[in-house]
């Protein structure tokens, strides 16, 4: 492709005025940074606004002891409400703290009751903060007894509760029913599997 001689002439020029222009932008940017007036740093602070902060400032120290008090509360009563989740180092101990609750209220009833089978159920989150760990039984016991067995979890101090309750088939003979009993208990999060992430 040939170019044209006023073609070549633009080029000539264009290339000879381009670093001239950059050069004299450049000159006169900085040149006009240099003498320009400096603003100052900072304004004054008048005795007035300094008077009115000083205020703010001393209403809002005065909020801090009512807010650490309000903190200590919630402390205490976080860590009473806590004493009722499952302690362990994991949630299979916990499984087995659960299970022996359970078992401890079957035995205080009168007859103590027999725990026949027992199913391990898969721990799960439960909230942002806790864990929920759950253990099945099946017990055959008379109706009057299946009442005083869920009365007496519901008195027992860690934290658990009856998530399901199914009848089987009625014995007419000895008037009673096999249940299986879902109970689950709350523990800390911490105690749950940590997810692995896929790669």
């Amino acid at each position: 492709m040939m170019l044209q001689p006023r073609e070549r002439k633009f080029l000539i020029a264009w290339a000879v005025c381009m670093p001239l222009l950059g050069i004299a932008y450049w000159s006169s940017g900085s040149s006009a940074t240099v003498n320009a007036p400096r603003s100052s740093s900072a304004p004054v602070e008048t005795i007035e606004h300094a008077q009115k902060r000083l205020a703010y400032l001393r209403t809002a120290e005065s909020t801090v002891s009512g807010k650490q008090a309000l903190l200590d509360q919630a402390k205490t009563e976080l860590a009473t409400r806590e004493k009722g989740l499952l302690a362990g180092d994991s949630a299979s101990e916990a499984q087995a703290q659960l299970l022996q609750v359970l078992q401890r209220v079957a035995a205080a009833q009168n007859p103590p009751l027999q725990v026949k089978q027992v199913e391990l159920g898969q721990p799960k989150p439960f909230g942002e903060n806790y864990g929920m760990v759950t253990v099945a039984v099946t017990i055959d016991a008379r109706i009057d007894e299946i009442v005083n067995l869920l009365a007496g979890l519901n008195a027992q101090p860690e934290v658990v509760a009856t998530d399901d309750m199914r009848f089987g088939a009625s014995h007419p003979k000895q008037k009673t029913i096999p249940v299986r009993l879902t109970v689950s208990g709350i523990v800390s999060r911490k105690l749950l599997p940590q997810k692995k992430g896929i790669l």
